[in-house]
């Protein structure tokens, strides 16, 4: 039975034909899976699959001041982009807490566009809208697209080759975090950009909601027995095996940049909202928590998110915020915190009831020659 609450892509009766099981995520009935999770990701892995990805927020943000609010509202720093690059970032609050993370697209030096997650959306724009209003950016206009764009995801080594004939843009020659706009699948002046959350090589496309039932049946025709319908639960696991943090998981507001271990979008040399605590704790100075992101060697133990991190004497000092078995490592993975920045030389994972030491390694979990 359907629950009239949920918002519906414009692709949804075309995931119901696919016999797509739906689920809701984020608001959203969303595939979950149409054949199964593991088929689909190892296909990404090795061959092509394809996304709808649609319920994830999109805004035009536009204006002479746009660019020196979103450098004081972000972490990262805009003035290290190029028009048609994009580039990772967070927005954070007055303690340093991600409100989100994002993706920032420079149109132009007065238009950015900004992919937000679909939770936040209405939160982003009230932040954003806030700070306009404060500082009397009267030139900045925020659009939300959201409800009228839709965005297609082709991730997997071999997708450029299979959707090339689809488009005049060289897509090979469009760098990572890059973007172009030109024609695709017979429609002008459609937005490609290569900034996928796999790991894999892939495109996006943000399409016109008019437009995207025929992009996304020309994309599964020229890649008949090529690229194949994927959901949710491998798009999971793919950005898991690169370590990409999730928001409301591995990230939320009372998180911060320097404990996420997003220090690399930090940059101390502007200014920027909650500046002074996440100085206090790249200097540790102020305590705080540690990410960490480890496997389990032990086969059929896979961590679950919420599991709890023990040190070798029993005490519990973390927990896992997301886990889930790696198709290409064969082994269970996992990302999580431990409270207080502690310091311990083993870590071990609770799974009903019986302690399994994990291993803690750097990111990714795995290494793809793409």
């Amino acid at each position: 039975m359907e629950n009239n609450n949920l918002e519906k892509t414009i692709l949804y009766k075309n995931h119901i034909c696919l016999n797509a099981k739906m689920v809701n995520f984020c608001g959203f009935y969303m595939p979950l899976q149409y054949t199964s999770s593991l088929e689909e990701h190892m296909a990404v892995r090795k061959k092509s699959g394809i996304f709808d990805v649609s319920h994830m927020g999109k805004f035009i943000l536009c204006g002479k001041n746009t660019i020196k609010l979103m450098q004081y509202l972000t972490t990262n720093d805009l003035l290290k982009i190029k028009i048609g690059q994009a580039q990772y970032n967070c927005l954070i609050n007055n303690n340093g807490g991600i409100i989100d993370d994002l993706v920032i697209y420079k149109i132009s030096e007065e238009k950015l566009l900004l992919i937000v997650n679909a939770i936040n959306i209405e939160k982003n724009k009230n932040w954003i809208n806030y700070y306009i209003n404060k500082y009397h950016y009267d030139d900045i206009n925020l659009i939300d697209l959201s409800k009228k764009y839709s965005l297609l995801a082709i991730q997997g080594p071999l997708s450029l080759s299979y959707v090339q004939n689809l488009t005049n843009i060289s897509l090979d020659k469009i760098p990572f975090y890059h973007f172009k706009i030109g024609k695709f699948s017979g429609f002008e002046k459609i937005f490609i950009s290569c900034t996928g959350y796999t790991g894999s090589k892939g495109l996006e496309i943000y399409v016109p909601n008019e437009k995207t039932e025929k992009i996304w049946n020309d994309i599964l025709e020229i890649g008949k027995n090529k690229i194949i319908p994927c959901g949710i639960a491998s798009r999971n696991s793919l950005r898991l095996e690169m370590g990409y943090r999730l928001y409301g998981q591995d990230i939320c507001e009372d998180t911060t940049p320097i404990e996420a271990g997003l220090s690399w979008i930090t940059k101390f040399e502007k200014e920027f909202i909650g500046k002074k605590i996440l100085q206090e704790q790249k200097k540790k100075i102020r305590k705080h928590k540690k990410f960490i992101s480890f496997i389990i060697d032990e086969k059929g133990k896979i961590p679950r998110k919420g599991y709890p991190l023990m040190d070798d004497n029993d005490n519990v000092i973390g927990n896992v915020t997301s886990g889930s078995f790696s198709p290409v490592l064969k082994k269970g993975i996992g990302l999580g915190y431990l409270w207080n920045n502690y310091k311990v030389n083993s870590v071990f994972l609770s799974i009903r009831n019986k302690v399994i030491p994990v291993k803690l390694v750097k990111l990714p979990f795995i290494k793809l020659n793409n």
